[in-house]
């Protein structure tokens, strides 16, 4: 996480902003029997979605993830802004920019992102906002924070969104990822930087087509979320694009929010049927 908050300009708060705390446990934002419902979503997941009795990551850690999906658009009669959201998969994203005397792009394919007509609002205000600029990133000195990036040849740097432009849900909202698949297997604190990554890459992204590629300190910033999970223990980046002045230390950062390590559950485990000798 480190070396991402350098590559993104980037000050940590950690933690989970209290705005979003204060929705989640705001009971007008809850579920009826809400506990029994997502414990009956990880059943169906991890026992109901298979016939095997260790079903693979790949299986169980989208399952899950959209199963808790399924219980949030439960919500959409009370708050029907739900509606104006659009979960979308195999989207292609592209973000460069300039650190330094380096050039440095986020692309590729990064799990399911959640798209809506509005943005979400800026958690930080003016005054948190300047106040960034007395902020001292950490250095690696003397070892480069660039030592372990693959470097490639870029004929063409680009900056998309990996949607058209007349797309109705132009603001990304929460970006999911899950270990699953042929990815390599990635240490919790590897899993937090590349949400912070794909959050920040996708706010640039959307900066770039709002206000073009000069840089400069945003009037509106541009907030992403990112939720990352191994069908069990969670993490979540909140990520507010203040700045796309990045070529220096100094000057507005941007923040990010970052909890990690939650549990769903302690364990899923199928036990076993044993029948009982009857004694006669």
């Amino acid at each position: 996480v480190r070396q991402a908050l350098w590559l993104t300009k980037t000050k940590l708060i950690p933690g989970f902003p209290a705005q979003l705390l204060a929705l989640a446990e705001n009971p007008s934002n809850q579920l009826q029997d809400q506990d029994d419902r997502v414990q009956d979503a990880i059943r169906h997941a991890r026992f109901w979605d298979t016939n095997q009795s260790r079903p693979p990551k790949e299986r169980y850690c989208p399952s899950l993830l959209h199963n808790l999906l399924h219980l949030c658009r439960g919500l959409q009669v009370s708050h029907p802004a739900l509606a104006h959201r659009m979960l979308a998969e195999n989207y292609v994203l592209s973000a460069s920019w300039t650190r330094g005397e380096d050039q440095f792009q986020v692309r590729g394919q990064n799990g399911s992102l959640l798209s809506s007509t509005t943005p979400l609002p800026a958690l930080a205000g003016d005054e948190e906002i300047r106040a960034t600029s007395d902020n001292v990133l950490e250095t690696f000195y003397p070892i480069s924070p660039t030592i372990d990036l693959q470097c490639t040849h870029v004929y063409q740097l680009l900056n998309h969104t990996g949607f058209r432009e007349d797309y109705p849900y132009p603001h990304a909202h929460t970006l999911f990822i899950t270990e699953a698949g042929d990815t390599p297997k990635l240490q919790p604190g590897q899993l937090r930087a590349k949400l912070l990554m794909f959050a920040f890459g996708n706010a640039l992204a959307r900066a770039r087509a709002l206000y073009g590629d000069e840089s400069r300190v945003l009037e509106k910033p541009i907030v992403v979320q990112s939720v990352g999970t191994n069908g069990r223990l969670f993490h979540f980046v909140v990520f507010q694009l203040n700045t796309t002045e990045l070529t220096s230390d100094s000057g507005v950062k941007n923040l990010a929010w970052v909890d990690g390590d939650q549990p769903l559950y302690d364990f899923a485990k199928v036990r076993p049927f044993i029948k009982k000798k009857v004694v006669r």
